[in-house]
């Protein structure tokens, strides 16, 4: 595009149009002073992270694993399955996570180093490094970069806005005011200001919830911002990767094949998808700053493929089983998933979903799109084979290790170090093991199957061992 002509000028910056401008920039500053400007720290300046190249095959080791991480734990995105493959290798490596002192850091505030448990800024206790920090937080990267160096691999994980949802309002009804007043998601979707109050207790999980968890401020003019709830009519204008919006990432376990080997290469974005998208452009930006990798849910044997090669890890270290899943969504996600239309109902509750979490469907666009273009590069061919390998290889392990070779309704788990913590109004799934597994399997398949919060506290306990004080020894009393 040319110079812009004086008239141009002028027009752009009549008095409203300074008006917006100055509005954007403030936001905008006051987004770099709430962020502390410490992405500086990460990367010099506002700018993208170097290309992206794939490594050269399973059998020509160029690399180093990589073992300092940062996994920002998103709510109700598969991210309890990540959690799992990161404590298990943690776990297997003598690794030294960054731990709560209790199963968050503080969420919903945002992040604060003085919240990890061991971390003393003025004791020699620092020298000891940290090498993962995954547990749930509201991302705050200059309190991030106190614990971990800056050279750590970033990533995390999204999920459509529409399918979120969902999961969101069975699980944290009675934890938001908003969704505790509505009877239905429905209900709550066809007005959700009848019942949303912003900064009411438990409302970040009814709007725009990952936005919140990646530490990003809102902008002032969220009501006004309009992001196009709708994939386009015409397919080839933008080419989205999205599974049916009544999925979850159940993928893990039992994966949906028919949308997701099709491994077609997703257009960019027209910006008048966006509309008045600066503070959103800024924003994702930002995150493509920090970020090494943002996996998507929906694609998630896809994402634990690219992440295995980024962090030169081998299948085995990321594969797993699903954590923290709903009773019934799986069930949910064949049905929907082998209909070819999706019913008006259905569809209204998609476009509702997307138009109210607006900026979350900005930040799954985007990384929709960057995951497609990073498999793109991989290589379709070599994706598939890997991604069909991961599966044989969890398949393998689910009829070893679990009775049933699935997961089951927590009424039948006995074991309270592999129940999982029951919260919402469905019933999380959990895992029984085999019977008469020997030494090795019976420790491997534990570790596959134990939910998050029981193996938080097994780290805890193995970095903090109690101590024991010994009585001290009196000495003989002196005879008269």
């Amino acid at each position: 595009m040319g110079p812009l002509s004086p008239a141009r000028t002028m027009r752009l910056w009549r008095p409203r149009s300074l008006g917006v401008a100055l509005g954007v920039f403030m936001t905008i500053g006051f987004g770099l002073q709430f962020l502390g400007g410490s992405f500086q720290r990460r990367l010099p300046g506002l700018q993208f992270r170097q290309s992206w190249i794939p490594s050269l095959g399973p059998t020509v080791k160029s690399c180093l694993p990589r073992q300092r991480l940062v996994f920002l734990k998103t709510h109700k995105s598969g991210s309890s399955s990540v959690l799992n493959l990161l404590h298990r290798y943690g776990d297997q490596q003598g690794l030294r996570f960054a731990l709560p002192a209790h199963y968050q850091f503080g969420y919903p505030k945002l992040f604060q180093a003085s919240k990890v448990k061991g971390y003393h800024p003025q004791s020699s206790d620092t020298q000891k490094p940290f090498h993962i920090l995954c547990h749930h937080m509201r991302f705050n990267l200059k309190e991030v970069l106190q614990v971990m160096p800056s050279d750590s691999f970033f990533f995390s994980i999204v999920r459509d806005p529409a399918a979120l949802a969902r999961s969101a309002f069975s699980y944290y009804k009675s934890a938001s005011s908003a969704f505790r007043k509505a009877p239905s998601l429905a209900a709550f979707l066809s007005n959700p200001r009848a019942f949303y109050r912003p900064g009411a207790r438990g409302n970040h999980y009814a709007r725009n919830l990952l936005w919140f968890d990646f530490g990003l401020p809102f902008p002032p003019e969220t009501k006004t911002m309009r992001v196009s709830p709708h994939l386009p009519r015409d397919p080839k204008s933008l080419q989205l990767h999205i599974v049916p919006s009544g999925a979850s990432p159940g993928t893990l376990f039992r994966p949906i094949t028919t949308a997701a080997d099709s491994y077609k290469q997703p257009a960019s974005l027209a910006s008048s998808d966006f509309g008045p998208s600066s503070f959103i452009q800024w924003g994702l930006a930002w995150l493509d700053s920090v970020f090494d990798l943002v996996m998507v849910a929906e694609y998630f044997d896809e994402s634990l493929v690219l992440l295995a090669d980024a962090l030169c890890w081998s299948l085995d270290d990321v594969v797993g089983f699903m954590h923290n899943a709903q009773a019934g969504s799986e069930q949910s996600i064949l049905s929907t998933a082998n209909k070819t239309v999706a019913t008006g109902e259905d569809q209204q509750l998609t476009k509702q979903a997307r138009a109210w979490n607006n900026l979350d469907w900005a930040l799954y666009i985007h990384f929709n799109r960057s995951l497609w273009a990073r498999i793109e590069q991989y290589g379709r061919s070599r994706l598939q084979r890997a991604v069909a390998e991961l599966r044989a290889r969890r398949e393998a392990l689910a009829r070893r290790c679990l009775m049933g070779g699935e997961a089951l309704d927590p009424k039948y788990i006995t074991d309270v170090r592999l129940r999982p913590f029951q919260f919402g109004s469905a019933k999380v799934l959990g895992y029984v093991l085999q019977n008469g597994l020997n030494q090795k399997d019976q420790e491997e398949c534990e570790r596959l199957a134990t939910p998050e919060l029981q193996y938080k506290d097994k780290l805890d306990a193995k970095q903090f061992p109690p101590v024991v004080s010994l009585p001290l020894k009196t000495s003989k009393p002196l005879t008269p």
